[in-house]
């Protein structure tokens, strides 16, 4: 039963059935909001659309390798979750510089392997110190304003995950005020519409699928608060008494595994949402996404359509 449905015609319910009795045999796809574009992935293709200042759509499109869904560590428990990040880090960045040389209308400037390596260096710098060493060290500061953080390591971690939550809420807040990445935010909803609408079946047109909704289980955004929660539990079982330079290098080190679980509970999620239980269980992700998806025109919709067709196609092709 789908969480808060209001009808075909309204766009803001969080997600909408039915879905085909055997979904497995449907083709996994996601995606990604760029500069006025989407970028769709399923287990072996890429495709990015963009509209370019003229109005013309532009698509590049692409065969996976190194990323694709049949190499083995894709298989493994865990170990997929961490592939699958990397894979959407990279992927990312390199549609993301795609769809900005496009949307200034100047030709693609491939940046090459070493400034994707760099940007996603970077990227992931950045991340680690401002959600996971920054709010370690306020909490440590704050065992001076409360002792009770020095003598109680569950209490630690508790305020340490709040503290990294709540950087983290205040950081999607932030930047949802921007005017352009609220354009990002529409094609994010685009994207979840159209991807809704293949999973239901059906014809990908924009009529249709501007009924579904923009809020999707199986979202970034909803991977993310689930990182944020399972970091709280992870972290809480090292050792209260170790330094500040252990548990800061316990925290570096156990992201992948954090990034690996948070995987497999989206993804047991998404095949059970169905489920009553599991229903609530995603709201808080459905929630959140209120501040990283909007709902999108017809026209950016026509972008994430053409780019969930031109990935289909690849498919098709093999």
């Amino acid at each position: 039963m789908p969480l808060g449905r209001k009808g075909p015609s309204k766009g803001d319910a969080p997600f909408q059935e039915p879905f085909p009795e055997k979904r497995e045999e449907r083709i996994r796809v996601g995606g990604q909001a760029v500069i006025e574009g989407v970028m769709m992935r399923s287990p072996n293709s890429m495709a990015v659309a963009v509209r370019k200042p003229d109005g013309e759509i532009t698509v590049k499109r692409e065969r996976l390798t190194f990323f694709s869904e049949k190499m083995f560590c894709f298989k493994l428990p865990l170990v997929r979750g961490v592939i699958a990040l990397l894979s959407a880090l990279v992927l990312g960045i390199q549609a993301l510089n795609f769809s900005a040389n496009q949307a200034l209308s100047e030709g693609e400037k491939d940046p090459g392997p070493w400034t994707t390596g760099l940007t996603l260096a970077v990227a992931l710098c950045f991340g680690i110190v401002l959600f996971f060493l920054i709010p370690l060290f306020l909490t440590r500061w704050l065992r001076f304003a409360i002792p009770m953080l020095s003598e109680n390591g569950l209490f630690f971690n508790l305020v340490d995950g709040t503290i990294r939550l709540m950087i983290f809420l205040t950081y999607l807040w932030a930047i949802s005020s921007f005017k352009e990445i609220q354009r990002v935010f529409q094609y994010h909803g685009a994207e979840h519409k159209s991807i809704f609408a293949f999973e239901s079946g059906g014809e990908l047109i924009p009529d249709r699928v501007k009924g579904f909704g923009y809020l999707h289980p199986r979202c970034g955004t909803s991977f993310l608060l689930i990182v944020m929660i399972v970091s709280i539990l992870v972290f809480a079982l090292i050792p209260h008494h170790l330094s500040f330079g252990y548990k800061a290098a316990s925290r570096v080190v156990l992201i992948p595994f954090i990034a690996g679980l948070s995987y497999e509970i989206i993804r047991f999620a998404d095949r059970k949402r169905g489920s009553r239980g599991i229903q609530y269980f995603i709201k808080p992700g459905l929630w959140l996404q209120k501040l990283t998806a909007r709902e999108p025109s017809e026209a950016q919709i026509e972008v994430a359509i053409r780019a969930l067709q031109e990935v289909l196609e690849l498919e098709r092709q093999r």
